[in-house]
Protein backbone atom coordinates (compact mmCIF):
# COMPACT_ATOMS: atom_id res chain seq x y z
CA UNK A 1 0.00 0.00 0.00
CA UNK A 2 1.33 3.19 -0.87
CA UNK A 3 -0.52 5.94 0.88
CA UNK A 4 0.24 9.79 0.02
CA UNK A 5 1.12 10.66 4.14
CA UNK A 6 1.08 9.15 7.17
CA UNK A 7 -2.13 11.24 7.69
CA UNK A 8 -4.13 9.25 5.36
CA UNK A 9 -2.37 6.21 6.69
CA UNK A 10 -3.59 7.00 10.46
CA UNK A 11 -7.43 7.73 8.73
CA UNK A 12 -7.54 4.59 6.79
CA UNK A 13 -6.11 2.20 9.65
CA UNK A 14 -8.72 4.31 12.37
CA UNK A 15 -11.80 3.95 9.10
CA UNK A 16 -10.59 0.77 9.49
CA UNK A 17 -10.64 -0.18 12.97
CA UNK A 18 -13.82 1.74 13.76
CA UNK A 19 -15.44 -0.35 10.98
CA UNK A 20 -13.84 -3.71 12.36
CA UNK A 21 -15.28 -2.45 16.40
CA UNK A 22 -18.65 -1.76 14.76
CA UNK A 23 -18.71 -5.22 13.08
CA UNK A 24 -17.78 -7.01 16.14
CA UNK A 25 -20.44 -5.49 17.93
CA UNK A 26 -23.28 -6.55 15.65
CA UNK A 27 -21.77 -10.17 15.66
CA UNK A 28 -21.43 -9.87 19.55
CA UNK A 29 -25.29 -9.07 19.98
CA UNK A 30 -26.19 -11.47 17.40
CA UNK A 31 -24.84 -14.56 18.94
CA UNK A 32 -24.40 -13.78 22.68
CA UNK A 33 -27.08 -11.26 23.22
CA UNK A 34 -29.98 -13.20 21.28
CA UNK A 35 -28.32 -16.46 21.02
CA UNK A 36 -27.70 -16.90 24.95
CA UNK A 37 -29.15 -13.83 26.97
CA UNK A 38 -32.50 -12.90 25.05
CA UNK A 39 -33.06 -16.84 24.47
CA UNK A 40 -36.67 -17.15 26.94
CA UNK A 41 -37.90 -14.15 25.47
CA UNK A 42 -37.56 -14.87 21.88
CA UNK A 43 -38.42 -18.36 22.22
CA UNK A 44 -42.28 -16.88 22.47
CA UNK A 45 -41.93 -15.96 18.66
CA UNK A 46 -41.74 -18.69 16.19
CA UNK A 47 -39.65 -18.35 12.99
CA UNK A 48 -40.82 -20.96 10.36
CA UNK A 49 -41.98 -23.32 13.05
CA UNK A 50 -38.97 -22.96 15.41
CA UNK A 51 -38.54 -20.77 18.83
CA UNK A 52 -37.26 -17.90 17.23
CA UNK A 53 -33.77 -18.02 20.58
CA UNK A 54 -33.28 -21.00 19.24
CA UNK A 55 -33.09 -20.37 15.60
CA UNK A 56 -30.91 -17.39 16.06
CA UNK A 57 -28.42 -19.68 18.23
CA UNK A 58 -28.31 -22.27 15.93
CA UNK A 59 -28.54 -20.52 12.61
CA UNK A 60 -29.12 -17.22 12.86
CA UNK A 61 -25.47 -16.16 14.11
CA UNK A 62 -23.93 -18.41 11.50
CA UNK A 63 -26.12 -16.61 8.45
CA UNK A 64 -25.07 -12.84 10.31
CA UNK A 65 -21.58 -13.72 10.75
CA UNK A 66 -21.66 -14.87 6.45
CA UNK A 67 -23.68 -11.53 5.63
CA UNK A 68 -20.81 -9.63 7.82
CA UNK A 69 -18.00 -10.84 5.90
CA UNK A 70 -19.92 -9.71 3.07
CA UNK A 71 -20.36 -6.22 4.25
CA UNK A 72 -16.93 -6.22 5.44
CA UNK A 73 -15.25 -7.07 1.96
CA UNK A 74 -17.69 -4.12 0.39
CA UNK A 75 -16.78 -1.88 2.60
CA UNK A 76 -12.94 -2.44 2.70
CA UNK A 77 -13.15 -2.28 -1.53
CA UNK A 78 -15.13 1.76 -0.57
CA UNK A 79 -12.65 2.20 1.34
CA UNK A 80 -9.57 1.03 -0.32
CA UNK A 81 -10.88 3.59 -3.49
CA UNK A 82 -11.10 6.53 -0.99
CA UNK A 83 -8.01 6.23 0.12
CA UNK A 84 -6.44 5.08 -3.40
CA UNK A 85 -4.96 2.31 -2.19
CA UNK A 86 -7.37 -0.07 -4.38
CA UNK A 87 -5.96 -2.90 -6.51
Amino acid sequence: MAFKDDEHAKAYWNENLSLVFKLLVVWFVVSFGFGILLVDVLNEVRFFGFKLGFWFSQQGAIYTFVALIFVYAYKMNALDKKYGVDE
